[in-house]
């Protein structure tokens, strides 16, 4: 994998974990989302680019 991909799935992690951070728990509870599950989210969203 080019460095260049591999930047770009990190700004996607880290950009995700800081948008999914910034809802209140109620708002991740409408999406079905824990606060323990954020970093698995945002790992596979960066995965899938």
């Amino acid at each position: 994998m080019g460095i260049r991909k591999s930047l770009k799935k990190w700004a996607s992690y880290q950009r995700t974990v800081r948008e999914l951070n910034a809802l209140d728990s109620r708002s991740l509870n409408d999406l079905g989302i824990n606060r323990g599950d954020i970093v698995r989210i945002a790992r596979d969203h960066a995965r899938m680019i």
